[in-house]
């Protein structure tokens, strides 16, 4: 499709009742798609549109929020293939209920609110923990109170030595988000998405420690010891960790240990961390 010419082309035989019909954009890619779509979208003719890379899946779907149809995407690469999957929020992770069996108050330390350029929902976090292996669902502050405004965009995730998981598989130290970085958005059936992060605060709090059982793994987590920090029930209900108390069950991520070299998983090396 080179010009308006093309798409007038297009409309004119949608309207003969075309059942679809696959879109190249060169040099443009944006603009073109969304004067086909805005003049298709109320036609019963299907937008098909070709991509080249993870990134134009993601942008050909999302364009004026309706997207094209389908996307047939050119590509020799299956990690590529899982990368455009991860862009469309179709990755899962399996969350387990694990059980609450120690909480103590550590002291100050430096936490890390990540504030993301996306509104979150409820259900939704990031996997956040002190080992690799055992991440915590830290829910996301949509929930307000009487004392404080929802903060849709943010997750006050933990201390900055704790992990998260990066939409690339690879963990990073919250201490290394930064503004312009991708992190994963989890919901409580662990759907993924990604969301790209708008800034990162770090600043001195009083903290808590917080560790989970499931199965032999055991995991912990150091969160500022606030109300409006919150994990999810397997229920889906959330619950303060100034409210937690043993016994109680939340949902995590949790597998058997694995080695880690700069983020990036070595599954045959051994590794304790405590």
């Amino acid at each position: 499709m080179l010009s308006n010419k093309d798409i007038e082309n297009i409309l004119t035989l949608a309207k003969k009742g075309l059942d679809f019909v696959i879109v190249e954009v060169k040099d443009w890619k944006i603009i073109p798609l969304e004067n086909i779509i805005a003049k298709l979208h109320k036609i019963n003719t299907k937008i098909f549109a070709i991509a080249n890379t993870p990134e134009e899946v993601r942008k050909m779907f999302s364009i004026l929020e309706v997207g094209v149809d389908g996307v047939i995407f050119n590509t020799a690469s299956i990690n590529e293939v899982r990368e455009a999957m991860l862009y469309l929020g179709t990755r899962n992770f399996e969350l387990k209920p694990a059980k609450i069996i120690e909480i103590k108050e550590v002291g100050d330390g430096e936490r890390v609110c990540v504030d993301t350029a996306s509104i979150l929902h409820k259900g939704e976090g990031m996997l956040i923990g002190s080992r690799s292996n055992f991440l915590f669902l830290v829910h996301n502050e949509s929930v307000g109170s009487s004392f404080t405004s929802p903060r849709p965009f943010r997750v006050n995730a933990g201390a900055v030595h704790c992990y998260t998981l990066s939409p690339d598989g690879t963990t990073n130290y919250l201490s290394e988000v930064e503004t312009g970085a991708e992190v994963l958005i989890i919901n409580s059936k662990g759907n993924a998405r990604r969301a790209t992060v708008g800034r990162s605060k770090i600043e001195r709090r009083p903290m808590l420690m917080i560790k989970a059982v499931v199965g032999d793994e055991i995991g912990g987590i150091i969160a500022q010891d606030a109300e409006t920090i919150r994990f999810v029930r397997p229920n889906g209900q959330l619950v303060s960790v100034t409210h937690l108390k043993k016994g109680d069950i939340v949902m995590v991520h949790a597998k058997s240990a694995t080695g880690r070299h700069f983020g990036m998983e070595v599954s045959d090396e051994y590794i304790l961390e405590k």
